[in-house]
């Protein structure tokens, strides 16, 4: 049977890394990808075969960029999803689904969701400002997020004790209970059009201890057999509930006890999957691809351990950006590094990332310390 996907233009929503790698993928598919991006120097300008500025969060600019492709989708949940849904209603393929997005793209949304689908998540209230904050204080520790607006670390601050309300947000948001947990793992589950659906193994994240942005991550995680099918279990879980059609990134808790506790979702490709392009059959971003174009799932098993490394910009350096200690780290086996296209850089700004593989887990983790110490990413004077 002819395959007519080819010739249907898919659209982007933001032009950033994830779009960058995700046109990779759809290189070796001859994919068309028109890319919409507010930033004239997005990662994706110059390899999108039509880029256009303009904002993600303006109904006509959205409206009328959809209207040109066939198939829409995301690489950033901040997006006019009104659009997205008249879009939608006028017969173009959504995917996430507009109702989706609106859905994470509120926090409180999103834990009452699985509040009302039985699916385990940390206990939390809503709050409405700064003063209800105060007011809910018996709930301390805690960890309050911003119900809008919030991601990359940006809304949510952990308030332990009564000293700590002062960083207390003033608009509406939540409480949630701050857990003990043991480790943070991340599953990634793709399903598409026609329901086939298929999960990820679990990762082990490792979190900056001032930019709150992922610093590391291992695959496989270092958990037990119970654990990794829990935890797969749930994934699958939350996309089927949101009956979702795409890529979702499910964000998790392990506790002491060895409960498994949804944290927060990303319905796009996530920085916990960047590993899957050397170490896993089938990228996080092929596999995007494949579910929003309604194509077979390809085998997301692991190939060989990996460790991923974020590369951010260095702190106290702003200005052209120059990499340190690639060459060094390039003539190692199994190093592989991915920059973003991103001219300028600053402190913590996400610029690049670099995947180890290595068939010794214990070996990986020394490897990773030791490759994040040598790629530095600076300014030029």
């Amino acid at each position: 049977m002819a395959d007519t996907s080819q010739n249907l233009i898919l659209g982007v929503l933001g032009g950033g890394q994830l779009g960058r790698m995700l046109i990779q993928s759809a290189i070796n598919y001859n994919q068309d990808i028109h890319i919409l991006d507010p930033d004239p120097n997005a990662p994706c300008k110059d390899i999108s075969q039509h880029f256009q500025v303009g904002s993600l969060k303006d109904f006509d600019t959205v409206y009328s960029f959809g209207k040109c492709c066939d198939v829409i989708t995301v690489e950033i949940e901040s997006v006019n999803a009104d659009a997205l849904q008249k879009l939608s209603d006028e017969g173009k393929k959504v995917f996430p689904q507009p109702q989706i997005l609106k859905l994470i793209q509120d926090k409180r949304e999103q834990k009452k969701f699985y509040q009302a689908n039985g699916i385990p998540t940390a206990d939390f209230i809503l709050t409405e400002n700064k003063a209800d904050v105060i007011a809910k204080k018996h709930f301390l520790p805690a960890v309050n997020k911003l119900g809008k607006e919030g991601y990359d670390g940006r809304g949510v601050q952990i308030l332990r004790s009564d000293a700590d309300l002062e960083k207390a947000f003033d608009a509406p948001g939540l409480l949630e209970k701050l857990i003990d947990f043991d480790k943070e793992i991340a599953v990634t589950v793709a399903r598409n059009e026609n329901g086939d659906l298929v999960a990820y193994p679990a990762v082990e994240c490792a979190f900056h201890p001032t930019a709150n942005l992922v610093e590391f991550l291992f695959a496989p995680a270092q958990i037990s057999v119970e654990i990794e099918a829990k935890a797969q279990e749930i994934a699958k879980e939350v996309i089927l509930k949101l009956d979702m059609v795409g890529i979702l990134a499910v964000e998790l808790f392990v506790t002491k006890s060895g409960e498994v506790l949804v944290n927060e979702i990303a319905p796009r490709p996530h920085n916990s999957g960047h590993h899957t392009i050397e170490a896993n059959f089938t990228s996080q971003f092929e596999q995007h691809l494949r579910a929003v174009m309604n194509w077979p799932l390809g085998d997301p098993s692991l190939r060989c351990p990996a460790a991923m490394i974020n590369l951010l910009g260095e702190d106290g350096y702003s200005g052209l950006a120059i990499v340190e200690g690639k060459e060094e780290a390039l003539a190692e086996k199994g190093v592989y590094i991915h920059l973003y296209g991103k001219k300028l850089t600053k402190p913590f700004r996400k610029m690049g990332h670099v995947t180890i593989l290595d068939e010794n887990v214990e070996t990986l983790k020394n490897r990773a310390n030791r490759i994040k110490e040598l790629i530095k990413i600076k300014s030029t004077p």
